[in-house]
């Protein structure tokens, strides 16, 4: 899994009909403080995440493996949503 931010969604009328239905937003890896580093990338959301929060998201074949997501044409998933990030007993990112 990696730490993303979710920074703007994705509405695409015409797709895939297994896609129907799917919320998609646009993510960027992020670092445990929470900066924003990468290319931004689409990522399926199971989870109901939002704008500015900071996620958890699965890749490649493990992003296949929800409810929502088994067996479609899935390459990144939102599987959670982060409240706190602690590192040596310092936390380094707690949600606003």
């Amino acid at each position: 899994m990696q730490i993303a931010a979710v920074v703007g969604s994705c509405v695409s009328t015409i797709k895939n009909e297994r896609m129907v239905g799917m919320k998609l937003l646009i993510v960027r890896e992020a670092t445990v403080e929470g900066e924003i580093l990468g290319e931004p990338y689409v990522a399926v959301d199971t989870v109901d995440a939002g704008q500015g929060d900071l996620v958890l998201v699965s890749h490649g074949s493990g992003s296949r493996q929800t409810v929502q997501t088994l067996d479609r044409s899935v390459d990144a998933t939102i599987v959670g949503v982060i409240e706190l990030l602690e590192i040596g007993r310092r936390n380094t990112y707690e949600a606003r």
